[in-house]
């Protein structure tokens, strides 16, 4: 989270079988001679200010790091069964809200348009196949009372029933948290999120060029509003 700015991708990913062999194809990027990497992949390591002492692409001159991103990334953007979903915060703007007063209130709000997207999809699948499809929520562990405030949120959001929530049908049970050197898709989910953040804080970012195909988009191919979506809704 920045001073202007904060992002989020999706925790959730591609049927089990397509998981398995992200998480493979994964290995083996990294096992590659050229690169060697061991360890968690996160975005901010691949800065050229990055010193964090576990970064495990440290060794890796900015080239060689920059070639590994993009070849990262070409692991979700050739699977076109994977979609991917993200909501960028605006602070000063989300703060005018009323009903943001706190990092909580920032990170469920931004959390929100995310799960409902996520169950829009869901629902998308469920009448291309003729069959409901289920869904789970994995996040990122943060902490015991951040992580019991999120899933809370969740839960409000899930049981609600009022005309200002979405009903979510597709989704299967809590919310799920688990750290993110135990989750591929949590690394994942952190380097499109670093992509989206650098394209809103820095300008454009040729990584979300790159995965915005893999975005969900309008039947017409609109990303804005359906895989990509901004709080408060249409800040600039």
């Amino acid at each position: 989270m920045t001073d202007s700015h904060s992002n989020r991708g999706i925790r959730k990913g591609a049927g089990q079988a397509q998981w398995h062999s992200i998480a493979d194809e994964l290995r083996r990027l990294k096992a590659k001679p050229e690169f060697a990497v061991t360890g968690e992949i996160k975005w901010r390591f691949f800065g050229p200010e990055n010193s964090d002492k576990d970064n495990p692409v440290a060794h890796l001159t900015q080239e060689a790091r920059d070639s590994f991103r993009t070849q990262f990334f070409e692991i979700l953007t050739r699977r076109k069964s994977v979609k991917l979903i993200a909501c960028v915060s605006k602070v000063t703007a989300a703060y005018s809200q009323p009903y943001v007063k706190t990092a909580e209130d920032l990170y469920h709000y931004t959390y929100k348009p995310v799960s409902e997207r996520f169950q829009y999809y869901l629902q998308d699948i469920s009448r291309a196949v003729g069959d409901q499809q289920l869904g789970i929520v994995v996040c990122d562990h943060r902490g015991k009372k951040q992580d019991d405030l999120l899933r809370d949120g969740h839960h409000k959001l899930i049981d609600a029933e009022n005309t200002f929530s979405s009903k979510y049908d597709n989704y299967v049970e809590t919310i799920f948290m688990t750290p993110s050197h135990l989750s591929v898709g949590i690394q994942f989910a952190d380097m499109v999120a670093g992509a989206v953040g650098r394209n809103f804080n820095s300008g454009k970012s040729p990584y979300l060029d790159q995965i915005t195909p893999s975005f969900r988009a309008s039947p017409r191919g609109v990303v804005e509003g359906y895989g990509l979506v901004k709080f408060p809704a249409g800040w600039r």
